[in-house]
């Protein structure tokens, strides 16, 4: 089934073995650190370490940018966890299966990590007054890639309606707007999210540059790049050619074109 028809609409979606990896892992590490710092003593200090945080980064713990998306708020809601498990199972099955799982995972790390990316250079660019206020001292979740995943889905699975939640019917030009709508008003709130507003909104503009058609507009871009790359490589060829034939002295002769040959005739000795 062609990706732009129609999406899976009716019965639970029923993820392939990529998709299920990442929901088992992220819900794995959500469920160790929530036994660790609500019923092991284990000091909050130690999920901070897992947490994504510029400067910190900068000063070369790498290791952060890479964690950082694996890790939710397991303290005090369930809500973080929640939204990224639901989002990514109800939106990304469909997307699994007309991808297929390597590019699926393929988009969500892309996606992830562009978007924490920007973030990371828009906090270093920005006043620090102004930063504050978009990006949190520490950063962290998936959230991300399910507003990748969300923009994908709608670009990919046009004229389409998918149930949030098992009940909410929501088209793919809906969900657009609820997700911007959704991250605006949090922005204006000033309600931090988990991930940084920053980071939200470079979610949305990854779900549309890696995911946003087949092939992506990232392809698509990158195809056009080549393609004119390769006119300009046959064309320096060809000039390379004539000049190497000019100075060996050949000359390429057009055959029948210049003039046609003379008719034979009576004691000629070829009619000898």
């Amino acid at each position: 089934m062609p990706p732009s028809t129609a999406a899976p609409q009716l019965g639970l979606p029923r993820p392939g073995r990529a998709l299920t990896a990442v929901l088992v892992s992220l819900f794995s590490v959500w469920l160790s650190f929530a036994l660790a710092l609500n019923w092991a003593n284990v000091p909050e200090s130690i999920f901070r370490l897992f947490c994504g945080n510029t400067r910190l980064i900068l000063e070369g713990e790498l290791w952060r940018f890479a964690t950082a998306p694996l890790v939710h708020v397991a303290s005090g809601s369930i809500g973080h966890i929640l939204s990224v498990l639901l989002g990514l199972y109800f939106l990304g099955t469909a997307l699994e299966e007309a991808w297929g799982g390597a590019r699926f995972l393929r988009f969500l790390l892309a996606s992830t990590f562009f978007a924490y990316g920007v973030q990371l250079v828009f906090e270093l660019l920005l006043p620090a007054s102004f930063s504050a206020k978009l990006v949190g001292d520490y950063w962290f979740g998936a959230m991300p890639a399910v507003e990748a995943t969300a923009i994908a889905w709608a670009l990919s699975f046009r004229n389409s309606t998918v149930r949030l939640a098992f009940v909410l019917p929501i088209s793919s030009r809906g969900l657009v707007v609820v997700v911007v709508a959704l991250s605006l008003m949090y922005l204006i709130a000033g309600a931090m999210p988990p991930s940084g507003h920053v980071a939200v909104f470079s979610g949305m503009a990854a779900g549309w540059l890696f995911g946003g058609g087949t092939p992506s507009p990232l392809r698509r871009f990158y195809l056009k790049f080549r393609l004119r790359q390769l006119d300009r490589e046959t064309m320096t060829a060809r000039q390379r050619n004539k000049e190497r034939a000019k100075a060996a002295g050949f000359e390429v002769l057009k055959g029948g074109a210049a003039s046609k040959p003379k008719p034979l005739k009576k004691g000629d000795k070829w009619l000898n």
